[in-house]
């Protein structure tokens, strides 16, 4: 028993401190009334602190997303700042201020320079000396052109000299060779084979109508042309066909027979004879051929018979006025195709290898021209040569 009362007092003494419990509890207690505001205003402290902690921690956090914005701002407007400076492109200004380019100014000075000495070259090289004279050399080819022909002609005889003589084209046969002189009748009406029949190789003698329209124009224009020039006179056919305005006919007294001669001779210049269209009436009257030859004759003019009839009075009143005269040996077209005409051009070359010379008539037809144009270079490769009427009448008919 003495043992156990002394462990009391131990567990007495470990409750010694339990004094502290009474006292919370009497704080508990005592605090009952006193304990509800203490906590009213620590609870609301802690309210406070935790509102304050709370502010604090969302403007916290506020702020640094302001700032952030600021900062992304910033660099927005820090681009927007280069887009502005259009100083830069006004930079681009600076390379002309730079001295060193306005320095290499003075090597650019000396290379102006050598354009004025390379316009001076271009100066002299369009000055075509050279052209000139590849110029000059045609023409004294040319120039010479004449001089070959005018040889053969002799010089022209004093201004008593015929007429048919002053108009007659340069020429002279060469001698050995037989000549064939090609008249084309009806020049003038029908333009355009006219202008084909001028178109062929000279010489050919062309025998125009006195009534054709720009008749001296078109006369002129074949003369240029190398070509020899007649009055083709209209006169009566034995048949109906018709002759052409202004014809000779028998029935006409001699002082208009005298007036219709003068005025188709007085229709155009440069022509050194006269033959007949048609006529083939006409000519057989020799009372009416006879004012018309005189006429012909004393405008020292010669006389070429078509002989559209063997009856023609024409040679013989020729021969007594001695005039210059001749007479046609063959047609060429009565039969109007190529072949027709090629067999004629043959009969041509026959009567001139019999009698030294031809004289033949065709008229502006197509086929004429046609034959014509292939037979002409040929013929001459045979030995003839191609010869106007006044050559022929020249040397074998002259009668004044």
């Amino acid at each position: 028993m003495a043992k156990k009362t002394p462990r009391k007092p131990q567990k007495a003494a470990a409750r010694k401190p339990s004094p502290k419990t009474p006292a919370v509890a009497s704080g508990r207690a005592a605090s009952g009334r006193a304990v509800s505001p203490v906590l009213l205003a620590l609870a609301g402290v802690i309210v406070v602190f935790a509102v304050a902690l709370g502010a604090r921690f969302i403007i916290g956090r506020d702020a640094p997303e302001t700032e952030t914005v600021v900062e992304r701002e910033a660099p927005v407007i820090a681009p927007a700042a280069p887009i502005k400076a259009p100083p830069p492109p006004k930079v681009a200004e600076a390379p002309p201020q730079p001295p060193p380019v306005r320095e290499a100014e003075p090597a650019p000075a000396p290379v102006p320079a050598p354009p004025p000495q390379v316009t001076e070259a271009p100066a002299p090289v369009p000055v075509p000396a050279p052209p000139p004279p590849p110029a000059m050399t045609p023409k004294p080819v040319v120039a010479m052109l004449p001089p070959p022909v005018a040889p053969l002609e002799p010089p022209k005889v004093a201004p008593g000299s015929p007429l048919w003589k002053k108009n007659a084209l340069p020429f002279r046969a060469p001698p050995g060779k037989p000549a064939i002189a090609i008249v084309i009748d009806d020049m003038g009406v029908d333009r355009k084979r006219s202008n084909r029949a001028v178109s062929l190789p000279a010489p050919l003698t062309l025998a125009w109508l006195p009534y054709a329209h720009e008749l001296p124009a078109q006369a002129r224009a074949a003369r240029a042309a190398g070509h020899e020039l007649m009055l083709h006179l209209p006169m009566e056919p034995s048949g109906s066909a018709d002759p052409g305005p202004q014809a000779l006919r028998v029935s006409l007294d001699r002082g208009e027979i005298l007036r219709r001669t003068k005025t188709a001779l007085d229709s155009f210049d440069g022509y050194v004879g006269v033959n007949n269209h048609m006529g083939s009436r006409f000519t057989a009257d020799s009372a009416a051929m006879a004012p018309v030859l005189g006429e012909i004759a004393r405008r020292g003019l010669l006389w070429l018979d078509s002989r559209t009839t063997a009856k023609s009075a024409g040679l013989t009143i020729a021969r007594e006025l001695q005039m210059p005269f001749a007479g046609r040996d063959i047609f060429l077209d009565n039969e109007m195709t190529v072949s027709a005409v090629r067999g004629q051009l043959a009969k041509t070359e026959q009567v001139a290898r019999k009698q030294g010379y031809a004289i033949a008539i065709g008229h502006p037809h197509d086929a004429t021209i046609d034959a014509l144009a292939s037979w002409m270079p040929e013929v001459q490769k045979r030995g003839f040569v191609l010869v106007p009427v006044s050559a022929v009448v020249r040397a074998h008919h002259t009668g004044g």
